[in-house]
C-alpha cells in the first residue's frame, strides 16, 4: 500500500529500521522519489527546510554518509554545522552526553550522529529535544543505507517484495546487514546471508533469513547480491587467514556471479576493498549499481530529513 498525501511519518527520530511499521519505509521511499528529482534539475535546491539547523555529529570516519548528508541538507536549504571527534573538546575527554547538551544549547533543529558505540544514538535521543538521525552506531544500525538500498532496488526491479537477496561478507561487524534485514523483511523479500563461520553471528535464523556459509549455494537463483566490506578495524585476528585466502573463498568473481539470476544486481554499500570482497571487472560491470547507491543516498536522506522535519508526502515544495 503507497502512503496517501498528507501522511507523516510518526516518530521524531530515525534510530534504526526495526522500529518502523512498512508503511512508514514506503513513506520514505515514496518521498525520496520526488527528492531524486530535485537531484537531476540544474539548480539543485528547494527552500523546504530554510531557517533550520542541523548538526552533523560525526565521531567515527565517514566519506559517503558524511557527504551525503551534508549535501541532502544544503539542497533543502537548511544550515549545517559539522562536527568530528578530532580536533574537539571530545579529544580532550568531553563526554559525548556533554558535547550533545553543548551543541544542542545552539538550537538545532536536528543531529545526525555517527558513533562507534552501538546505542549511541539512541542516549542522545533520551537526553536531547533535538530529532536524532543514526548515521551508524557501532556494528547495531545504518537505517539510511538499509533506506537507499532498498530504494535501489524497487528502482531496479520495480518492486522488493518477493526478491532473493543475497547479503555477503562480514556479517558479524556489519551494521548495514542488520538494518538491511530488518526493513527487507518488512517489506516482504526473502533474505539469505553468507560468509566465513568465523563472521556469522549466532542466532541470525531468528531475524527470518537463511544462513548458508557456502557462497556458490547462497549466490543460487538471486534477484540481489549484497557485497559488505571486511572491516579489520573491527575485527579479532584470526577471522580468517588472509585476504588472499578471503578473496578465494568469498570474493565476487564474474564466474560466481552466474550463479545468481541471469539479471542479477551487484551491491555494495562502500567502501569497497577490490580484490577482497569483490573482482575489479565486477564492481566496475554492467551489473553493479554501486554508484547509483551513491546518487540514490542523497534523495532518500533528503526524504528522512524532510520527513523528520513534520513535512508529508503531498507537501513537498516545488
Amino acid at each position: 500500500m503507497t502512503p496517501e498525501a498528507g501522511f507523516h511519518m510518526r516518530h521524531k527520530h530515525l534510530l534504526g529500521i526495526e522500529p518502523l511499521e512498512a508503511d512508514e519505509i514506503r513513506l520514505i521511499l515514496d518521498t525520496a522519489e520526488s527528492f531524486l528529482e530535485v537531484s537531476r534539475r540544474p539548480i539543485k535546491k528547494v527552500p523546504t527546510l530554510r531557517g533550520r539547523t542541523i548538526v552533523n555529529l560525526f565521531m567515527e570516519p565517514s566519506t559517503r554518509t558524511r557527504s551525503s548528508f551534508e549535501i541532502a541538507e544544503k539542497r533543502l536549504s537548511a544550515d549545517s554545522l559539522n562536527f568530528s571527534a578530532s580536533g574537539s573538546s571530545v579529544s580532550k575527554g568531553e563526554s559525548l552526553i556533554d558535547t550533545a547538551r553543548n551543541l544542542e544549547a545552539m538550537a538545532p533543529d536536528m543531529i545526525i550522529i555517527r558513533h562507534s558505540a552501538a546505542g549511541a544514538p539512541h542516549l542522545l535521543a533520551k537526553v536531547c529535544h533535538s530529532s536524532i538521525v543514526n548515521a551508524g552506531d557501532g556494528a547495531h544500525e545504518h537505517p539510511t543505507q538499509a533506506l537507499l538500498d532498498a530504494f535501489t532496488m524497487r528502482q531496479k526491479k520495480g518492486k522488493i517484495a518477493g526478491l532473493r537477496i543475497a547479503i555477503i561478507g562480514d556479517i558479524l561487524n556489519s551494521r548495514v546487514v542488520r538494518s538491511n534485514v530488518f526493513l527487507l523483511k518488512k517489506l516482504g523479500a526473502s533474505v539469505v546471508i553468507s560468509g566465513p563461520p568465523t563472521l556469522l553471528p549466532p542466532g541470525m535464523e531468528r531475524l527470518g533469513v537463511e544462513v548458508d556459509a557456502r557462497m556458490e549455494h547462497a549466490l543460487e537463483g538471486c534477484d540481489v547480491v549484497m557485497m559488505l566490506r571486511v572491516q579489520r578495524e573491527r575485527m579479532a585476528r584470526g577471522a580468517f587467514p588472509s585476504l588472499r585466502e578471503y578473496f578465494n573463498l568469498y570474493g565476487l568473481t564474474e564466474e560466481r556471479v552466474r550463479q545468481a539470476k541471469p539479471d542479477v544486481i551487484i551491491m555494495h554499500p562502500g567502501p569497497i576493498n577490490r580484490g577482497v570482497e569483490i573482482a575489479h571487472e565486477v564492481a566496475d560491470g554492467r551489473y553493479s549499481v554501486i554508484l547509483d547507491q551513491v546518487t540514490n543516498g542523497v534523495a532518500v536522506r533528503m526524504a528522512v530529513l524532510y520527513l523528520l522535519s513534520g513535512g508529508a508526502i503531498g507537501e513537498l515544495a516545488a
